[in-house]
């Protein structure tokens, strides 16, 4: 009986800790405002790349780079943890974020930089080359 008691006191101690409401936090994809890249790569070395995004609001924070491999080219946007709370200040916040490629492809790379979506739901993207030597 003991055992009984103490087994259905964790399960009701365990079920009360826990959030029924969902998480906390979302992620969201956020599109690059600019971007500077160099003029060209070197085969085998690392190129720098920095793009410039906007925070919609204080409950935003950087959490990863989006870069997706297609082929030659690469698809760039900022991956974004949204904290789930209404007291964020509602004002943009511009960050910066620098990244490294490793040149390794002797084709030129061609940088999609996410711009968002049009009015039909399509992705927009800016692209850059940059030739390799």
């Amino acid at each position: 009986m003991k055992k009984y008691i103490l087994l259905l006191l964790s399960v009701v101690t365990f079920t009360a800790c826990l959030n029924d409401d969902g998480p906390e936090y979302s992620y969201e994809i956020l599109e690059v405002k600019e971007a500077t890249v160099p003029d060209s790569f070197t085969f085998g070395e690392d190129g720098e790349i920095t793009i410039t995004y906007d925070l919609p609001s204080a409950c935003y924070s950087f959490h990863s780079l989006y870069y997706e491999y297609q082929d030659t080219a690469r698809i760039v946007a900022v991956n974004a943890l949204k904290r789930e709370i209404n007291s964020c200040s509602e004002a943009l916040i511009e960050k910066e974020h620098t990244f490294l490629v490793n040149v390794t492809q002797q084709e030129d790379y061609v940088f999609k930089f996410w711009k968002g979506t049009d009015a039909d739901g399509n992705n927009i993207f800016e692209e850059k080359v940059v030739p390799v030597n």
